[in-house]
């Protein structure tokens, strides 16, 4: 039996038996949930993830001074921070940045309102998940322009490099993903030194104390200068005037 035709069925925490094939290694070249549309041929996958790189290059283009904004997908957070994020959008559009996020529900629509209630640019970059047999563009009514994308990997790519500041305001995995890619980048020397803010102290506080405990002094995973990679914020205003701060006149 050759390597593309076994699988390994696991028995997951939650007591769901899921059958996982062992060649892996292509699974990154589907766009969809059903690894059982077999529709493309690996060239034109391969083809068709080159295009989004290519378009979201192309789309990056129409724009410079930016603020992008992470955060939760869920409508069901704290109404406050819905409210904050408006303001901070807002705050940004006043201060002619263009607003990116990832032009979905949330957190994200809340950033999109207040860039667009504003008068500004808000630009969603869009990721396209399954549903109804069909893939379904998830995006908010707040976002005036747009691309949409069908891989989370060529679509994180776009937002990591689409901005001069990076704004992370609480959410879930998907949120911390894309927070941590950011420093990793940052840290790694991949990205340029740019600043990167953590808004709501309720919210983030536990993590950073977990960095600063866990991996910097207990186990000394990062360094004492990779602290200072980020900066911890609790209000809208807060934000603003760091961003303010960082800014140099010239």
């Amino acid at each position: 039996m050759s390597k593309e035709e076994k699988n390994i069925v696991l028995s997951l925490k939650s007591g769901k038996e899921v059958t996982v094939p062992t060649s892996r290694e292509q699974e990154f070249l589907h766009s969809r949930h059903d690894q059982s549309d077999d529709r493309g041929e690996l060239a034109w996958r391969i083809l068709r993830i080159q295009s989004e790189f290519v378009k979201g290059h192309d789309f990056l283009k129409n724009y410079d001074k930016a603020v992008t904004i992470f955060g939760s997908a869920r409508n069901n957070m704290d109404p406050q921070i819905y409210k904050e994020t408006e303001e901070l959008a807002s705050y940004l559009v006043q201060d002619g940045f263009t607003v990116f996020t990832g032009g979905g529900p949330g957190i994200m629509e809340a950033a999109n309102k207040g860039a667009q209630e504003a008068g500004g640019r808000s630009v969603g970059i869009n990721i396209n998940l399954p549903g109804n047999d069909r893939m379904t563009e998830r995006r908010n009514p707040y976002v005036t322009e747009g691309e949409s994308f069908d891989y989370f990997f060529s679509r994180k790519v776009i937002l990591s490099y689409a901005s001069q500041f990076y704004i992370a305001l609480p959410g879930g995995y998907g949120t911390l993903d894309e927070l941590f890619e950011m420093l990793t980048l940052v840290q790694t020397g991949k990205a340029s030194p740019i600043p990167i803010i953590l808004v709501g102290k309720d919210f983030w506080g536990p993590l950073v104390d977990w960095i600063k405990n866990t991996l910097l002094e207990k186990n000394h995973t990062i360094s004492e200068g990779d602290l200072d990679l980020f900066q911890l914020v609790d209000t809208a205003e807060e934000a603003r005037d760091y961003i303010h701060g960082c800014i140099k006149e010239g």
